[in-house]
């Protein structure tokens, strides 16, 4: 793993070459010298939280590409009795 350190100035001028130092590692972007943000493929992101794909990447998904699970939590309403008297 590559970690780049670019400055905000540098940054603004060459995204490219940021979005690619993020395919090899984290990208560092400083601003008066401190870091500010952090750049990561969206791989990495998800990895580090443990995040797999959103339903709407699912569902985005053509047929046959991939099978997944979708078991949502049975929800329990109770319900309270009305007196209409």
């Amino acid at each position: 793993m590559t970690i780049t350190t670019l400055s905000s100035r540098e940054f603004n001028q060459d995204t490219s070459r940021a979005k690619k130092a993020a395919q090899k590692g984290p990208v560092f972007i400083t601003d008066r010298g401190k870091p500010a943000h952090v750049l990561l493929s969206i791989e990495e992101y998800r990895r580090l939280t443990g995040k797999g794909r959103s339903i709407v990447d699912m569902l985005a998904m053509r047929p046959g590409e991939g099978d997944f699970e979708f078991d949502p939590p049975r929800v329990v309403i109770a319900v309270k009795p009305v007196d209409f008297s």
